[in-house]
């Protein structure tokens, strides 16, 4: 275990672990009852369509915002009454980037280090940049650089005053899939060092990268644990059905008894349900037709999404 840092509890292994929280604006509740934990070292995903309360729960954790109700703890503090404590021991990566955009990559990381007071400021910036292979772009202006590099900026900046926990909130939004892979190369590293994470992400592939995942719809915990877990517990079963035009064929079967979930898939369709039954027989009458085929599939963590979106309710309608 990681030795305390000072004025910091000695770190649990559960890093966060709240009970009940829940938080209103304008008397609408945009998080209910929400129970969580996370293991110290752990990549831990939050998944939900906008709105379900990400945002607005990790907020609730780092100290940005208290609860009207619950209780909990991260890093081993109270996060009602040690709020300021814990924000001096996270980091924290918002959606927009939030650095200067006038001061080049540098100026920026020198700038981050002096305020948190890491010694030798010049240093640190040298090796943030070395560690996220910033190199050659330390004189560009941060406002210059694409997508991918502000990204790569934003957690060094993070990182420099060495934090115990990360909290990402969609950080690879509008990012391209090579620096989205990179960046999460990045994240295994760190996470792999002892620095527990925690993401908000709408990637069925990000999600698919993280230790254990929640899944949150409009301020509620539908589910959580691992991907297979998630997977396993929403008794999903799926077929893909191939050899025929996909749009007639999702016409063909849309509304059937038993088919909750139809989406094409290049020259296939997939199609599932939660009645194993109900979904063999929407799709008996296939078998017999004369090119086409039918074959039994895996649900995919997409298919679970979908599925717990169609079946939440949205709290602001």
């Amino acid at each position: 275990m990681s030795a305390a840092l000072p004025g910091l509890a000695p770190e649990p292994d559960d890093v966060i672990e709240v009970e009940g929280l829940t938080k209103a604006f304008g008397g609408r509740a945009v998080v209910r009852d929400l129970s969580m934990r996370v293991r110290r070292g752990q990549i831990y995903g939050f998944l939900g369509p906008n709105g379900s309360g990400k945002t607005t729960t990790i907020r609730m954790l780092c100290g940005l915002l208290t609860p009207d109700s619950g209780r909990g703890t991260c890093l081993g503090l109270d996060i009602l009454t040690q709020s300021r404590e814990i924000r001096r021991h996270v980091g924290y990566m918002a959606q927009r980037f939030s650095l200067y955009a006038d001061l080049t990559v540098r100026e920026n990381l020198e700038f981050v280090a002096r305020v948190y007071g890491v010694p030798q400021p010049v240093k640190a910036a040298r090796a943030a940049v070395e560690r996220l292979g910033l190199g050659g772009r330390e004189r560009q202006l941060a406002g210059s650089l694409s997508g991918g590099w502000k990204q790569r900026l934003a957690l060094g900046a993070c990182i420099l005053p060495s934090p115990r926990l990360l909290l990402l909130d969609e950080p690879t939004a509008g990012v391209d899939p090579k620096a989205r892979r990179e960046f999460w190369g990045q994240i295994h590293q760190l996470a792999a060092d002892g620095l527990t994470v925690l993401v908000s992400t709408h990637y069925m592939d990000e999600a698919e990268r993280c230790h254990a995942i929640a899944y949150i719809a409009y301020g509620e915990v539908l589910a959580q644990g691992t991907v297979a877990e998630v997977v396993a517990g929403a008794g999903l079963s799926t077929v893909t059905v191939s050899g025929a035009d996909p749009a007639a064929l999702m016409a063909e079967l849309q509304g059937r008894p038993g088919i909750e979930l139809i989406a094409p898939f290049g020259a296939s369709v997939h199609v599932g349900g939660r009645d194993r039954a109900a979904l063999e027989a929407a799709v008996a009458p296939l078998r017999a037709r004369d090119g086409l085929a039918v074959r039994p599939d895996a649900p995919t963590l997409e298919d679970v999404f979908i599925d717990l979106m169609n079946r939440s309710q949205d709290n602001f309608r």
